[in-house]
């Protein structure tokens, strides 16, 4: 299994402006964004063995982060349309 972070920016690099954009702008989104990154940070310890925890939470923790990615990528479609 190959670990890897999953941050916004490397998972869509050419949406870059307009995320740092709205994390500067948008409370909301910044809000979430925040949250993902302390998702993907918990995540990333417990595939590396630096957090122990059971597959349950370890699965929930991923589908909320795919939640949070889905709905953060939405709000940057939307700002990208809107200019």
């Amino acid at each position: 299994m190959s670990l890897e972070k999953h941050s916004l920016l490397k998972e869509f690099p050419d949406h870059h402006h307009t995320i740092r954009h709205l994390k500067m702008h948008d409370r909301h989104f910044a809000k979430m964004f925040d949250e993902y990154h302390d998702i993907d940070h918990e995540v990333y310890q417990i595939e590396k063995g630096e957090k122990a925890t059971d597959d349950d939470y370890l699965d929930q923790l991923k589908f909320k982060r795919v939640e949070l990615k889905d709905a953060l990528f939405s709000q940057v479609q939307r700002e990208e349309s809107s200019q």
